[in-house]
């Protein structure tokens, strides 16, 4: 019992005294670290931007290839129609 009683008496002390002592520090740390935070996080912002002109790209780049191979195979397919009607005479009958 006499543990807990002078653990928790010694615990509100120690609070008080950091709490004290981060109001009277604060004042000035808190300047220096937005001074030193503000570039940091200017480049992790502009790095997304970066990443994420990059991804556009990738992507619009992904797209133009799937239209060309869409565009190819519909080309592909039209050539194959032209191809099986040439290749019927007008009756019905396959030409040899």
């Amino acid at each position: 019992m006499g543990i807990l009683g002078n653990g928790f008496k010694d615990n509100i002390l120690s609070g008080l005294a950091i709490g004290i002592g981060a109001a009277i520090i604060a004042p000035v740390v808190i300047p220096v670290l937005a001074g030193a935070v503000k570039p940091l996080l200017k480049a992790v912002i502009k790095g997304g931007i970066i990443i994420y002109e990059k991804g556009r790209e990738k992507a619009h780049e992904a797209v133009e290839m799937v239209e060309d191979i869409v565009a190819e195979a519909k080309a592909e397919l039209a050539e194959a129609e032209q191809e099986a009607s040439s290749d019927t005479t007008p009756g019905g009958q396959v030409s040899a």
